[in-house]
């Protein structure tokens, strides 16, 4: 949904990357640019190519959010803080699959030998 909001909401997604990232001036092309790079990665991860490497820039890209939101989880009753909790077991998820990418082989595009 995020690389989607960059390609069709780019107005919301500088707002993002201004109000969690600290990156201030995201505007123009930058948005379209990064939402599809992301959408890339995203089907590259799905189709499960590139493992090592797709599942890994996926965690990083995940730690990274859920870095930057470190500040909303010390305080989860102010709404809508508890939600950013939901990055925690996800980042876990990522992480595992990245350590399990051998054997992750359900969508995967095999290679011919």
């Amino acid at each position: 949904m995020w690389a989607l909001d960059k390609l069709l909401n780019p107005e919301h997604a500088a707002a993002i990357f201004e109000r969690y990232y600290k990156i201030e001036g995201i505007a123009g092309a930058a948005p379209y640019i990064i939402g599809g790079l992301q959408m890339i990665l995203i089907f590259s991860f799905l189709f499960g190519l590139w493992k090592t490497w797709t599942y890994g820039a996926l965690f990083v890209l995940q730690f990274i959010s859920t870095l930057s939101t470190w500040d909303k989880m010390l305080d989860p009753w102010a709404a809508p803080n508890l939600l950013f909790y939901a990055a925690l077991p996800m980042l876990a998820a990522i992480f595992t699959l990245w350590l399990l990418r051998d054997e992750d082989t359900l969508m995967t595009i095999k290679r011919s030998s």
